[in-house]
């Protein structure tokens, strides 16, 4: 059995490559004939790495290739069916499905979420994905617009893989990052650039200098996604009274190794969230897409967020409450995050119970 995986892959985004490191693994766990082939940017490394066959994204004959020795094409997972990015993205991966389609190959929308779609992205979806065999759907904001978009393609609500992401069995050791055990509670706190974020700066600082000097708590800011993260968290740190740190570029496990061990995480990328979420680290979410707001949602997390990009600014005051209530609550929340961490990686886990059940079918 063969099984072609298109997502954003190959780019050195962790959220991103986390989710392909978990997908993999689970499919070898389940299918134990399987071979995997991945749509990468840097198929080369994407090959090395998790000793997979890797086809280059860009070229359309390859793809087409690839698509020809697949019996199934996955798109996911990720938020890969939405032209809040681009028209382009959308119409790059609704092309593969509609060619894995026309090529009579088992396709599957795989642990997405659907969304935002303008009206000419709604078109795209419809069009394209007719005729798609299966979806899952990481929340139920997707699920609905998926039903409306494409109301023959069975789909259900599963959970983002990156739940079951387990980190390695040998310790990681954090001291050169200045987070181990001898170095007190640290809070760890993850931005990205996006157009709104003005306002955002001087937000995320004084929640990074209310964490330090008001509860005694260390910051460090951790980039998913490279230089981009990094420059956006440079200005962040520049503009907080106290002094934060920026941490080196390090590996997925390092980096959900940072993540388990921090007392709270303020986040923007989504996965950055997912992995608190998956240790029961309380947070503060910056919800700059539909996504995060919905597995906020999805989780029934009982605090606001820090800030919603393009809404009113809080006041100081509001920014100082919300961090207060983070640290009182933190053992609260903790509690609360690990009593429903198991039926959320059960429900990822329902992402390959549902690719098993395509694959039975004639």
């Amino acid at each position: 059995m063969r099984v072609l995986l298109s997502g954003y892959y190959g780019f050195g985004n962790l959220g991103d490559e986390a989710l392909l490191e978990v997908i993999v693994e689970r499919l070898r766990g389940r299918f134990p004939s399987v071979e995997v082939e991945v749509l990468s940017a840097t198929p080369k490394a994407t090959a090395a790495a998790l000793h997979v066959a890797a086809a280059p994204r860009w070229e359309w004959r390859a793809i087409r290739a690839a698509i020809a020795r697949a019996e199934v094409v996955l798109s996911g997972g990720g938020g890969l069916l939405q032209n809040a990015t681009s028209l382009r993205s959308l119409l790059y991966y609704a092309a593969i499905l509609r060619e894995a389609i026309r090529a009579k190959r088992k396709t599957m929308v795989f642990a997405q979420s659907i969304g935002p779609l303008d009206r000419w992205g709604r078109f795209i979806v419809r069009r394209f994905c007719r005729g798609l065999d299966r979806a899952t759907v990481r929340d139920e904001r997707s699920l609905a617009l998926l039903h409306a978009l494409l109301p023959s393609t069975p789909a259900e609500r599963t959970a983002d893989p990156v739940f079951l992401y387990d980190l390695p069995a040998e310790s990681i050791d954090l001291s050169m990052e200045g987070l181990g055990a001898e170095s007190g509670a640290y809070a760890i706190v993850n931005v990205r650039k996006i157009a709104a974020f003005r306002d955002g700066c001087a937000i995320v600082a004084r929640a990074a200098d209310r964490l330090s000097e008001r509860h005694g708590i260390r910051v460090a800011f951790l980039s998913l996604a490279g230089a981009g993260d990094a420059a956006v968290a440079t200005n962040v740190i520049r503009a907080c009274k106290s002094n934060p740190v920026l941490l080196p570029e390090c590996s997925l496990p390092k980096a959900a190794a940072i993540l388990r061990g921090a007392s709270v995480v303020i986040g923007m990328r989504l996965h950055a969230l997912v992995l608190a979420a998956r240790y029961a680290v309380p947070f503060l979410a910056i919800p700059y897409d539909p996504k995060v707001s919905a597995l906020c949602e999805d989780l029934d997390y009982p605090l606001e967020p820090l800030w919603i990009p393009g809404a009113r600014r809080p006041s100081d005051e509001a920014i100082d409450a919300l961090v207060d209530a983070l640290v009182a609550q933190r053992a609260t929340i903790a509690a609360r995050l690990a009593e429903r961490i198991e039926a959320v990686r059960a429900s990822a886990e329902r992402n390959f119970d549902v690719l098993g059940e395509l694959l039975s079918e004639e």
